[in-house]
């Protein structure tokens, strides 16, 4: 039998409107034994069910929502349900971007909260993030084995918002023989994924489609790409015509890994250089040199990790870009993003807006631009909406 949570007067509304967070001020009892991952009923301060959610006695979210159907198990035909559905849709998103490479769960967009499924070729990676999806990982598994027997399955949680849900982090391999590397294709660049040690699953996915647009502005361009981790927007920049690109990013393993992306391409070793620093210091020196160039691509890491760093963040972003600007030539183009999920769009681009006047230039945007297709954003959970973009030109 379920544990019951009841939630205050009046804090009903958002569950009305299928956000599938219960925050723990919003709950006035918890009525059963309920233990962390545990499936509980959320009922209204009248007693009216709202929707069947995993508990997490840890976290500031408290109940994160399966499904507002009240017929519906959370058992093995759930997540097989879910799984399936998310499949036909990236499987559209495969065939447009000549890829086999997409994200196959986007955690509460795709109606499974806390989980995250990257596929690589024949390689799945979990990200399991909640209380919830911990509890379920074997029914997770099974529902992937069932609907791509084919493929490896690796187990990636080993990231920090874990410890927020009393979870430990887990790397381990869960099904076949999982490689130490994949190559992957998108758009006709050939990329390697290392699931063991990438960031997120391995790589940026949600990347994909602004790659693309980096190389529909490069031609004949020297171009800066900042942050470049293994050069991949390098790759789609020389694709699209680019002269020359110079990769800057702080670790030397990645810069290595962009130079083997260089050589799987098929470009010249001269069309691209790599500079190990940290991306601050070296655009500060770049303009103490009056150094600059047609294309400037700026995909910072997320500086953003609560409410509260908001502020110090905004800061960040507002350096990076001011000093971004600087280094384009005008009419120039600059290609700059924020992966924080906390800063809205409209913030984003009064910092760039208050960046161009700090830095003395006059900037139009061009394009806005935001994750890849196969990173939804359900409409009942904005959240969802965590990768914003710009394509500018500088004057």
């Amino acid at each position: 039998m379920s544990a019951t949570v009841i939630l205050q007067e009046g804090r009903e509304k958002s569950l009305n409107r299928q956000h599938p967070w219960v925050f723990d001020g919003a709950i006035a009892s918890v009525e059963g034994r309920c233990r962390s991952g545990d499936t509980v009923e959320v009922l209204s301060s009248e007693g009216q069910w709202l929707g069947r959610g995993a508990f997490s006695p840890e976290s500031q979210i408290r109940v994160r929502i399966w499904t507002f159907d009240k017929q519906e198990s959370i058992d093995n035909a759930f997540f097989c349900r879910r799984i399936e559905q998310a499949l036909q849709l990236r499987q559209r998103v495969m065939q447009q971007a000549k890829t086999n490479a997409c994200r196959l769960i986007a955690a509460e967009s795709d109606g499974l909260p806390g989980v995250t499924i990257d596929l690589y070729d024949k390689l799945a990676v979990l990200q399991l993030l909640s209380a919830g999806a911990d509890k379920h990982r074997s029914k997770i598994v099974w529902a992937l084995k069932k609907l791509l027997p084919d493929i490896a399955i690796f187990e990636r949680s080993d990231v920090d918002v874990r410890a927020k849900e009393g979870l430990t982090p887990l790397i381990q391999s869960l099904h076949g023989d999982v490689p130490e590397e994949v190559e992957i294709i998108e758009h006709g660049v050939k990329i390697i994924v290392n699931p063991h040690t990438g960031h997120k699953t391995g790589f940026y996915l949600d990347q994909r489609e602004n790659r693309l647009a980096a190389a529909r502005y490069a031609e004949n361009a020297q171009v800066l790409n900042c942050f470049s981790y293994t050069g991949t927007f390098a790759c789609y920049a020389l694709k699209g015509g680019a002269q020359h690109v110079t990769n800057v990013d702080v670790s030397q393993p990645a810069l290595d890994m962009a130079e083997r992306h260089i050589a799987l391409n098929g470009f010249a070793s001269g069309q691209c250089n790599n500079v190990k620093g940290d991306v601050f210091e070296v655009l500060r020196d770049y303009h103490s040199r009056q150094q600059q160039f047609d294309m400037v691509i700026l995909d910072p890491p997320k500086f953003v990790d609560s409410k509260a760093s908001l502020k110090r963040a905004s800061r960040g972003y507002k350096d990076i870009n001011m000093y971004g600007i600087h280094a384009v030539r005008p009419g120039g183009i600059l290609l700059t993003f924020s992966c924080s999920g906390l800063m809205a769009q409209s913030l984003f681009q009064k910092i760039v807006a208050d960046a161009a006047l700090d830095a003395g230039r006059r900037v139009q945007i061009l394009e806005y631009l935001s994750q890849a297709p196969d990173h939804p954003i359900g409409l009942n959970y904005p959240e969802g909406h965590y990768l914003k973009g710009m394509v500018c030109q500088v004057l």
